[in-house]
C-alpha cells in the first residue's frame, strides 16, 4: 500500500459500515467527505449518533451543504441523496477524488418485498449516478458494496464469485446483481477500475437496528420473545465490522491496475448456526432467549458461507474474529448505547 493521502468519498457515512470506514481512513490521515441521505429506513438516531462520533452536529445537518468536522480537520459531511445527480456532480467537480467508496444503499431483503421503488432509486438510480460521476469525473478507481444476496438459494457451499448467480430470491439481491453488472460495463466502456465485495452478514458496534443481532440482543435483555425463523434452522457467515474495514481498505488502498473489474466476497468463511448464535448473545448477556420458532421468510436463504480466497491472494484478506470476541464486544456496545437512549 502507498503512503499517499487519498482524497475519499465515502458514501452512506451514517451508516453502519460506512460510519466504521470514515473513522478509520480518518485516523489514517486521508481527506474525508461524507454523504448520506439519512433516510427513515430505521431510526435515525442512530444514524445521527454515528456522524456525532466523528464530529458532525445534528444541528449542522441540512440537504446538500458541507459540515465540517469538529473532531476531525479531514472530515467532511453532506446530507445528499445519489439520486441527485447534479449535486453529486458538483461535490465530484469541487472535490478532485481519487477514489470512491460506494457503502450507500437501501438496505433489507424483507422491506424490498414491500417497497420495490426505494430500492430502484437508491440501489439502482443511485449506483448509475456514482458511475456516471467516476466516468466524468476522471475518478480512478470505485469500490463498492455487494451482498452475499446475490448468490440467492445456492446449495453448493461454500458459495465463489464463480457460481451462477443469475437466480436472486429478492429485489434487493437483483439491485445488487444489476450493480455488478453495471460496474463490468464501465469498466470496459470508458476504463474505470472497479472492485465490488459481496459482504456477509456484517455485525458489531453501531449496527443497524433491523440486524439480528441487535434484535436478539434487544429481545434478550428485555426478557422478551425473539423470532427465530426457519425455526432456527439457518446459518449465516457471520462477519466482524472491524474484519470488514480491513478487507475494503485494503481494497481501496492497494494499487493494482489488473484486471480493471473484480468481484470478491468478504466474509468470514466460518458459518455459524443461528442456533449457536443465539446462544452466544445469552452468554454474553447471562439471560435466557425467550424464542418463538416461525417459518421460512419469503426472500430469505438458509444458509451462507463465503469462499475467501480469491480475496485472501489479491489483497491479503485475512478475517480474526471469532463470534465468542465480537459477539461479546456488540453487546457491551448495544447495553452501553441504549442504555443512554
Amino acid at each position: 500500500m502507498e503512503n499517499k493521502v487519498y482524497n475519499i468519498l465515502i458514501t452512506g457515512t451514517a451508516g453502519f459500515i460506512g460510519f466504521h470506514l470514515a473513522e478509520y481512513f480518518i485516523k489514517q490521515g486521508h481527506n474525508i467527505v461524507g454523504i448520506d441521505s439519512i433516510n427513515e429506513y430505521y431510526d435515525s438516531t442512530l444514524k445521527y449518533a454515528r456522524l456525532s462520533q466523528s464530529g458532525i452536529d445534528k444541528e449542522d445537518v441540512e440537504w446538500n451543504k458541507k459540515v465540517k468536522s469538529s473532531k476531525y480537520t479531514n472530515y467532511r459531511f453532506i446530507r445528499m441523496n445519489l439520486e441527485d445527480k447534479e449535486a453529486l456532480f458538483t461535490l465530484c467537480n469541487e472535490e478532485n477524488f481519487d477514489v470512491i467508496v460506494n457503502m450507500a444503499a437501501q438496505a433489507g431483503v424483507r422491506y424490498s418485498i414491500e417497497n420495490p421503488d426505494v430500492y430502484v432509486q437508491s440501489n439502482v438510480v443511485g449506483f448509475l449516478n456514482i458511475l456516471e460521476a467516476a466516468r466524468h469525473y476522471n475518478i480512478k478507481k470505485l469500490v463498492y458494496a455487494s451482498s452475499s444476496s446475490v448468490y440467492g438459494n445456492n446449495k453448493k457451499m461454500p458459495f465463489t464469485i464463480h457460481d451462477n448467480v443469475d437466480h436472486p430470491v429478492s429485489l434487493y439481491a437483483a439491485t445488487k446483481k444489476s450493480n455488478e453488472l453495471m460496474a463490468h460495463t464501465y469498466s470496459h466502456l470508458f476504463g474505470i477500475k472497479t472492485v465490488g465485495l459481496r459482504f456477509f452478514t456484517v455485525y458489531g458496534p453501531w449496527g443497524r437496528p433491523d440486524m439480528a443481532i441487535s434484535l436478539f440482543t434487544d429481545a434478550v435483555l428485555n426478557e422478551s420473545e425473539i423470532k427465530v425463523f426457519n425455526n432456527g434452522n439457518l446459518s449465516r457467515d457471520f462477519t466482524y465490522i472491524d474484519d470488514i474495514v480491513k478487507g475494503v481498505v485494503s481494497a481501496v488502498l492497494t494499487d493494482k491496475s489488473e484486471p480493471l473489474y473484480e468481484i470478491y466476497n468478504i466474509g468470514n468463511s466460518k458459518p455459524v448456526q443461528l442456533t449457536d448464535f443465539i446462544e452466544e448473545i445469552e452468554k454474553a448477556t447471562g439471560k435466557k432467549a425467550i424464542r418463538q420458532n416461525l417459518p421460512m421468510q419469503p426472500g430469505d436463504v438458509a444458509s451462507t458461507w463465503a469462499d475467501v480466497e480469491n480475496f485472501k491472494k489479491a489483497y491479503n484478506y485475512e478475517p480474526s474474529t471469532d463470534i465468542v470476541t465480537g459477539i461479546a464486544k456488540y453487546v457491551e456496545w448495544h447495553k452501553s448505547f441504549y442504555k443512554k437512549q
